[in-house]
């Protein structure tokens, strides 16, 4: 069974505009698989930007969303706050645009663009984090008091709460110095690779200014536990190489000279210098550096409890050993009784939310029926309120998993109100502008005159449905409570414990990585050789300006992938490059796809950009998804004449005869059409698509189409001879290849 990421679940997303409500998005439904790439295809307004932009959480503001769901972690994206989806947007989901410089500031350097949101989203993470640990231990610390209410358990109560927070101080001070110089250690190894690779290859420029900034770099790396026994070797080396890492004014002076006049010249300093000695030192610094990066890493967790209240020093022992007898240290002293007065607030939390969903229930039960006949929005609003109050109490603050639907109820269920009640002041306003065009018409009609133009039907929200969704929304959540009531005496407690002092510790550690510009920098020119930049450090001190397009969307994919995102979606990041370059970042994607496990959505209007791209394919239009399947059902066994059409509009180099461009234009979205939107401009079109939409029919497990030509009632329509042939020449490649 394959792992849903991400699912959307009849999408409908709108625009205000001056003339009137354009329907851009009208019911999609989709799942994007772990690791596969969903391709959205189409002609220009047929709904995927705006999809993607949905699920990005970046709409325009004049954007209604309508109705439906986008699914991903467990989370409704259409209904989780701006602040929830900031923790989204970058690190689980990110986007390449079109257009590569208008991602970029062109009148900064690539290197500060690529290493902003690291540094930002590092602090971010820093400040979360830090809150959410003292957040979690004073709640956890209140229902202790709380389960044991005796003012000499209060005390011990908060004499260990005390102390696991001034251990952990310790627990940052120990980490935070170890990652400085781990950091500094994989960062001067990298710059070494690279000033021997320049040296062995007799390529001076800049070697002498890049040594002395490593050599800066890798003293930090001296530390108790990173380089230590031998720290004063290292001090040794760096100071011999030293005085060959510097350079002169009159040498720097020199260098312009030699650049005006005679690049190919070296200077003396570039001649004298001896290169072999500095090759040997820079090698001897290299294999210090690999031996401290492959020493165990101390438990600082453990460590900072007995630096804390063990009042003697560390004893003498391997780190493997030493981290084995505190782990036993830190559990007889401290540990094993914390968890243990721990699991009774934990209890005593659990309890409390039981409770609280019992009484959830009774207050949903007693406002259903309001809700399925109430026709007052402030009346509404306030008893929705009630029913939020009620489900928000029940949550259980201490859980470290908690319940999306329940977190999210009180943003779905106003959501839900407003789409009701908008909906009829939207329907009034509908029927309003649909008798006064038509009394016009008639007023035409009347006079002898023929109208060239018929009246366009109502828009209409389906008010029904809309209060549907509301009571769904309500007992969606009601049985839930359900099932949390029942399986209550169902659980782990000791399990709960260990998971909240597991968060504690991914919490304090999260405030002690600190991101510094050095470790952004570093990570940066490791991604922009990833993806296929060459000379990454002299790239990093550029202006996008001084780059091809292929440079700069290589440059902007790099970005994307700068917080080691869950999904990519790439929003035709082809179109603005020639057919060369769109080859080579068809290929990157999937390189980066491959080795990052990524799952991706490809958004393009060309059919033949995802040939040889996506493992699925979703054909749109008008706001619609009117084919989807694998890529070998939709490209050898089209069956929507739309998917035909895209087919037969698809340029290749044998194609001898004439493109055959698809007829007429996409319906206006303000008042779409009746029956399939595509009817007007398919020439296989039936009557009845005229009047009705069609239903997505099935042709396989996992291929779908939505045309009444699959109807088993419908004429038989051969392939086109265009397109029949087009299929051949792809079967005869793919056999070739």
């Amino acid at each position: 069974m394959k792992e849903v990421k991400l699912s959307v679940n009849n999408l409908k997303i709108s625009f205000r505009t001056d003339a009137g409500i354009v329907q851009a998005v009208r019911g999609i439904n989709f799942d994007l698989y772990k690791g596969e790439t969903l391709a959205l295809v189409g002609e220009s307004g047929s709904g995927k930007s705006v999809t993607n932009r949905a699920i990005m959480g970046i709409l325009a503001a004049n954007a209604i969303k309508e109705g439906g769901e986008i699914i991903y972690n467990g989370q409704d994206l259409l209904k989780i706050t701006e602040e929830d989806f900031h923790k989204l947007r970058g690190d689980k989901i990110a986007m390449i645009f079109q257009d590569p410089m208008s991602s970029l500031n062109p009148i900064m350097r690539v290197g500060k663009q690529m290493t902003e949101a690291t540094l930002i989203k590092g602090k971010l993470r820093q400040k979360e984090s830090r809150k959410d640990f003292n957040d979690m231990l004073a709640l956890l610390n209140k229902r202790m008091d709380e389960a044991r209410s005796t003012p000499e358990k209060i005390e011990e109560n908060r004499r260990f709460c005390r102390s696991f927070d001034k251990f952990e101080y310790k627990h940052l001070d120990l980490e935070y110095s170890y990652n400085k110089a781990t950091e500094c250690a994989e960062t001067a190894l990298e710059h070494i690779n690279d000033i021997l690779f320049r040296i062995e290859k007799h390529s001076y420029a800049n070697v002498r200014r890049d040594l002395f900034e490593t050599l800066k770099i890798a003293e930090k790396s001296i530390e108790r536990y990173v380089v230590y026994s031998r720290g004063e070797e290292l001090k040794s080396l760096i100071n011999e190489i030293k005085p060959h890492a510097r350079i002169k004014f009159s040498e720097k002076f020199s260098a312009s000279v030699r650049f005006l006049f005679n690049k190919s010249q070296k200077s003396d300093s570039e001649r004298d210098a001896d290169w072999q000695l500095i090759s040997e030192k820079l090698t001897a610094v290299k294999e210090i550096l690999n031996e401290a990066l492959n020493y165990v890493k101390p438990n600082f967790f453990v460590m900072g409890y007995y630096l804390t209240f063990a009042n003697k020093p560390l004893p003498d022992m391997d780190i493997e050993s030493l981290n084995k007898y505190l782990r036993k240290y830190l559990d007889d002293d401290f540990m094993l009784h914390f968890i243990d007065i721990a699991k009774e607030g934990v209890k005593y939390s659990h309890a409390l939310s039981v409770e609280a969903k019992k009484s959830a229930i009774s207050v949903m039960e007693e406002n259903l029926d309001f809700f399925r006949s109430c026709e007052d929005k402030k009346e509404a609003l306030q008893k929705a309120q009630v029913l939020i109050d009620a489900v928000e109490k029940s949550i259980d603050k201490l859980e470290v998993v908690k319940d999306n639907l329940l977190c999210t109820f009180k943003t779905g269920l106003k959501t839900s109100i407003l789409m009701y009640f908008d909906g009829a002041i939207r329907n009034a306003a509908e029927e309003e502008r649909f008798n006064k065009q038509t009394a016009k018409r008639q007023a035409l009609v009347d006079r002898g005159k023929t109208p060239d133009y018929m009246v366009p039907e109502k828009d209409l929200v389906d008010l029904d449905n809309a209060k549907q969704d509301i009571i769904n929304l309500i007992l969606r959540t009601k049985s839930k409570l359900e099932k949390d009531v029942k399986e209550s005496g169902n659980e782990d407690f000791d399990q709960k414990v260990v998971a909240l002092i597991d968060f504690f510790k991914e919490k304090a550690s999260a405030v002690v990585f600190k991101v510094t510009k050095e470790i952004a920098k570093n990570r940066a020119i490791k991604l922009l050789e990833e993806v296929g930049i060459s000379e990454p450090r002299k790239r990093f001190r550029q202006y996008p300006f001084e780059l091809s397009g292929g440079m700069r969307q290589r440059i902007v994919i790099a970005i994307a992938l700068s917080l080691n995102p869950d999904i990519l979606i790439c929003d035709e990041p082809t179109t603005a490059l020639d057919v060369t370059i769109q080859s080579q970042i068809l290929e990157l994607i999937n390189k980066v796809k491959r080795e990052r496990d990524l799952t991706v959505i490809f958004i393009t209007h060309d059919l033949g950009v995802v040939a040889n791209t996506a493992d699925r394919v979703a054909v749109m239009y008008a706001g619609k998804i009117v084919e989807i399947g694998t890529a070998e059902e939709v490209f050898y066994s089209p069956a929507h004449p739309y998917t035909w059409a895209l087919l037969s509009s698809m340029p290749d180099l044998d194609t001898k005869e004439k493109l055959e461009a698809i007829p007429g234009t996409p319906p206006n979205m303000i008042y779409p059409p009746k029956g399939d939107a595509f009817a007007e401009r398919n020439k296989y079109a039936l009557e009845i698509d005229y009047e009705v939409q069609p239903p997505m029919f099935k042709i396989t497990d996992t291929h779908f189409a939505a045309t009444w030509l699959l109807h088993p009632n419908a004429p038989k329509i051969e392939l086109p001879k265009q397109v029949k042939e087009r299929i051949a020449k792809m079967k005869e490649l793919q056999k070739e290849a």
